[in-house]
């Protein structure tokens, strides 16, 4: 059987989430064991102009719930970007969960087909929903999961590619 826009999207949106419940265990360790204000670790980014870690884990949340709104007719939850801590992060990152959890594979079917224009300050692009999922929304959901990720191995906290990758059981 081939993949579905069901198979591709929310399990992978799941296991994202979860991974990065498995980074902020270790980052919070680390920062208590080496005596390190939380803050930092919240606060830090990559380069000057990219986002800090609270706002790769907003824009990861606002892919993966408006990838879903966009290809079915189901009312993503907003969210104002308000996070000040990691538990704040973490109860965000529940909340989508919790939402994506709620979609059907059923859902999704037909999706493939949608059509999907994003609009972008000077560009606007048409996509096929497969097209969506597959160019737009799964690149930007990994980039920033996996610049959290970057951050914070950047900062010190020891994880690896297994803490990225997630169990495989």
């Amino acid at each position: 059987m081939p993949p579905t826009m069901y198979k591709l999207s929310v399990p992978a949106f799941i296991r994202g989430f979860s991974a990065l419940g498995g980074l902020f265990d270790k980052a919070e360790a680390f920062a208590s064991e080496k005596g390190m204000p939380l803050a930092e670790l919240f606060d830090a980014r990559l380069a000057p102009d990219m986002l800090p870690l609270a706002g790769q884990i907003q824009r990861a949340s606002d892919t993966s719930k408006n990838a879903i709104a966009r290809l079915t007719k189901i009312e993503a939850p907003r969210f104002p970007d308000e996070e000040q801590s990691f538990a704040e992060l973490r109860e965000r990152i529940a909340k989508t969960v919790a939402f994506l959890e709620t979609v059907q594979p059923a859902d999704l079917e037909g999706s493939e087909n949608r059509d999907v224009t994003l609009s972008f300050p000077n560009l606007k692009v048409a996509f096929t929903g497969e097209d969506y999922l597959l160019q737009f929304v799964l690149p930007n959901f990994y980039f920033h999961v996996t610049t959290a990720y970057d951050i914070l191995r950047h900062k010190g906290v020891p994880i690896g590619k297994a803490d990225y990758i997630g169990g495989l059981g």
